[in-house]
This record gives C-alpha cells, sequence and structure tokens, in this order.
C-alpha cells in the first residue's frame, strides 16, 4: 500500500500513468466504447465509472498546457437528441483539480475511434452514461 493515492487506481494504471510522456493521451472509456477492440494498451477499470476514475486520474496526471484544449469528448452524433449531463460533472472535477482548463475539445465520434486508436492507453469502465468517454493529454511537471 502507499500513502495518498486513489484506490481506484491499479498498479497497471499507475505504471502506464508514469510511462506515459508529454503529449501522449489516455483513453477513460465507457461501457459502450469498442476499447479491446482499438487500444495499443488496454486497462480493464470493471465496476468503476468514469467520473470517479477521472477524478483520481487528475490527482497524478498533469495537462497539457501547451494545446488549446487537453481535454476531449465524444460529440453527440447529428440528430441524436441525447444530451450528455455527465459533460457538467467532467467540467466540474477538471476544474476542482486545479489544472488549467478553458473548455473541453469535441470530437466527432468516429474520428475519436480513430484518436484512441493512437492514444497511449484505453482505460474500459463501466460507465453506463452515454458519450461519457475521455481522452485527456499528458502534460509536465
Amino acid at each position: 500500500m502507499l500513502k495518498n493515492i486513489p484506490t481506484i487506481l491499479s498498479p497497471e494504471l499507475l505504471k502506464i500513468l508514469m510511462e506515459m510522456g508529454h503529449g501522449d493521451e489516455i483513453v477513460l472509456a465507457d461501457g459502450n466504447f469498442p476499447a479491446a477492440s482499438v487500444a495499443q494498451r488496454l486497462v480493464r477499470c470493471d465496476g468503476h465509472g468514469v467520473s470517479e476514475l477521472l477524478e483520481a486520474v487528475l490527482k497524478l496526471l498533469p495537462l497539457d498546457i501547451y494545446v488549446e484544449k487537453p481535454v476531449a469528448l465524444m460529440a453527440v452524433v447529428p440528430g441524436d437528441k441525447t444530451k450528455p449531463t455527465i459533460w457538467e460533472t467532467y467540467r466540474t472535477l477538471v476544474k476542482n483539480s486545479g489544472e488549467r482548463f478553458s473548455d473541453f475539445e469535441f470530437v466527432e465520434r468516429f474520428a475519436f475511434y480513430e484518436r484512441a486508436k493512437k492514444a497511449y492507453a484505453v482505460v474500459a469502465t463501466s460507465e453506463k452514461a452515454l458519450y461519457a468517454n475521455v481522452i485527456l493529454k499528458k502534460g509536465v511537471i
């Protein structure tokens, strides 16, 4: 056991966060995301939601200050009437993390999948909310 490490962060996920370099991206994926088919490195975080994982990751991972929007969300597909309420939770968590944050980048669904294929890792969760996928770009300390 270690002090001050959120217990939701597994040794495997901590290792990946440490291995990531400046500009590398990590995807926190909801339960509907095709995580296994797109991931270069897949981390299972079953039984947990993206919000609690996002809060824990942001305690350790600096966001990239050299890009305008280091946090990206999957945009709602045109014509879909879904209004993702979880985004406001994410906004609050990112703002409360102390990291510089202006707004999210919204990425079209298939462009998001392509970006996820290039991400350092994808973390699969059991999140049930729709459009709950997040990409974080790692910064420097």
